[in-house]
């Protein structure tokens, strides 16, 4: 599948903002598969500002690549944003990179749940000094959910670069 235009364009506002102020960017991806590092690695020059990208869709990646603790996964379950926060910070301390992001949702049509319904995806965003959580809830199939987090994530990335310059 074609990088979403959307996603396109974030992913050069990304970059070009990544590039301006020498950090380099990590990702920690579930439910998108890679999306977000595929964006980035879409833009040429982008070794220079994008590190490296962890596809950690199982608990047990997601232990074994970045150090997610097992324990955390299991009393707040993948998709929380305590895991989303643990994700964004191992993958962080397993790069180069000074800037992370982490995704880990219910994409669906299937998993979801009354307490996590399909939709439902956590974030993790972190700069080593300050990280930030949110879950939000999308709506539409499985390509739209997957899209609709991968641009909310770069967002995030547009936002925590923003409050480092102050």
């Amino acid at each position: 599948m074609a990088t979403d235009s959307v996603v396109h364009q974030l992913a050069i506002r990304v970059g070009n903002r990544l590039r301006d102020e020498r950090l380099m960017l990590t990702t920690a991806e579930s439910c998108t598969g890679g999306m977000v590092a595929t964006a980035m690695t879409d833009i040429s020059g982008s070794s220079g500002w994008f590190e490296r990208g962890f596809v950690t869709y199982s608990n047990q990646a997601k232990t074994e690549m970045i150090g997610v603790p097992a324990d955390l996964i299991d009393r707040h379950g993948a998709v929380s944003e305590q895991v989303a926060r643990a994700m964004a910070e191992g993958a962080l301390r397993n790069s180069r990179a000074q800037v992370s992001l982490a995704i880990t949702g219910v994409a669906g049509p299937g998993g979801g749940t009354e307490t996590k319904p399909v939709g439902m995806v956590s974030f993790g965003w972190t700069n080593r000094l300050h990280t930030k959580v949110e879950t939000v809830v999308f709506k539409g199939d499985r390509n739209r959910i997957r899209v609709q987090a991968a641009e909310h994530a770069l967002r995030g990335v547009l936002l925590l670069l923003d409050e480092q310059e102050r």
